[in-house]
């Protein structure tokens, strides 16, 4: 088969699978809809999990944060990562996710196998992806200002954890990558929504670096994504990544159908750590109330 007819059918699959997650209604894993802003460039993993060991060696990422302040319990999130290539065909993963808005505490973990098929010369792959994902959702009594022995409440909290499985699926090669990821496999064929709104129902996305023949500027790196939420309308992302210096140094923008940006600045050191720094601004209609949210990111890699 043509590496063409091997991209269409991708590509109608991504579709197909977008398109159905949208007529089930499916329920919510713990994606957010204002995610890490490091899965659009630094952490693809977080958003897809077939990019686990997408790279060579073992990568450790960890992310970090807080809305600047406005409303009294206002989002503070943190999200770390380990993933790493086993071979030319496997890679492994492990992801913890902690979110805490207002009374809400919801904890995701998850890990993941990836497994990608070579398809030519020029670096041509599909990437396919499984994780079993582990979700807490709980209300924090002590924070709260009233009745803690409402019965809804005790009746929130003693709801059983629940597992989630996130399937995955990429076309990469030396400039393209195109994806597409369901975060909630188990609500398609259980119809059982155990979430809240908010949460993650599909994500796809298609990019295209760059390699400018230059010494200043060493890549650049547009992209579009367009996911899902539970609750609201979907998102579509638009942005881009430009590396320096041999990629010692980046600059990173995207643009969302929420009315908000992201803008980020990042550096390399040693070629092995590398830190990220993101803000992304109130997303439209409550910018009067709440300013936006500040996030900082670390990437480490080892064993390359």
């Amino acid at each position: 088969m043509s590496l063409q007819k091997y991209i269409c059918l991708f590509l109608l699959g991504g579709l197909c699978m977008a398109h159905e997650s949208k007529a089930q209604t499916l329920g919510n894993s713990q994606s957010l809809l204002e995610p890490s802003g490091t899965q659009y460039f630094q952490n693809q993993y977080l958003a897809n999990p077939a990019m686990a060991g997408l790279e060579d060696g073992l990568r450790l990422n960890a992310a970090y944060r807080r809305q600047l302040g406005g409303i009294s319990g206002a989002p503070v999130t943190a999200f770390a990562s380990a993933d790493y290539k086993v071979g030319n065909r496997v890679g492994v993963g492990a992801q913890v996710m902690s979110d805490k808005a207002g009374l809400i505490d919801r904890t995701r973990v998850a890990i993941t196998y990836a497994y990608r098929i070579p398809l030519g010369l020029e670096e041509q792959q599909l990437h396919f992806g499984l994780s079993a994902v582990w979700n807490v959702e709980r209300l924090d009594v002590k924070a709260m200002n009233g009745d803690a022995n409402d019965p809804s409440i005790g009746a929130f909290n003693r709801r059983d954890n629940y597992f989630e499985a996130e399937f995955g699926m990429a076309y990469t090669d030396r400039h393209l990558n195109v994806q597409a990821a369901l975060p909630n496999v188990r609500n398609l064929f259980t119809g059982n929504n155990l979430g809240v709104d908010g949460g993650g129902i599909f994500f796809t996305a298609v990019s295209y670096k760059f390699l400018p023949e230059s010494d200043e500027v060493t890549s650049i790196e547009p992209k579009l994504a367009y996911r899902g939420v539970k609750g609201y309308d979907n998102i579509l992302d638009a942005g881009l990544n430009i590396g320096f210096l041999n990629n010692v140094a980046n600059v990173m923008g995207m643009y969302h159908s929420t009315k908000s940006v992201t803008v980020g600045i990042g550096v390399k050191a040693w070629q092995t750590v590398a830190i990220q720094a993101m803000y992304t601004t109130q997303t439209g209609g409550i910018k009067t109330y709440v300013d936006g949210a500040f996030e900082i990111g670390a990437t480490i890699q080892l064993f390359k």
